[in-house]
């Protein structure tokens, strides 16, 4: 696929993926990425499946200057697609409980982050 193909089929769904982020979580997502990182001229967009992940820095991630909990919109491939950062036990746990009732699933892989 064309670079710039693939972009736009990205974006899309991380603009998706952000929207329904924000709706749930009082509108503080980010965007992350729109394509898969492959190590080649082949570019992939990130899939269409949205699975979410739950992040700290006990597990390795650096969540830079926010401390807490991120919450991840990836895709089956652990590719990000939106983010929210800086979240205490409670408000992780609101959040999760919404993703889990619009049967989201969860992804227990590493997940790759927009750096």
């Amino acid at each position: 696929m064309q670079y710039f193909a693939a972009l736009k089929i990205g974006e899309k769904r991380v603009k998706l993926a952000r929207e329904y982020l924000n709706k749930i979580s009082n509108e503080q997502a980010m965007p992350a990425l729109a394509l898969r990182d492959n190590r080649s001229n082949v570019w992939e967009p990130v899939g269409e499946e949205n699975m979410y992940s739950i992040l700290n820095d006990a597990g390795g991630y650096v969540l830079t200057d926010v401390s807490g909990y991120m919450i991840v919109l990836c895709d089956k491939n652990g590719i990000s697609k939106a983010i929210v950062r800086g979240l205490n036990a409670e408000y992780r746990d609101v959040i999760v409980k919404a993703l889990c009732n619009d049967n989201i699933p969860e992804y227990k892989g590493q997940v790759t982050l927009p750096v």
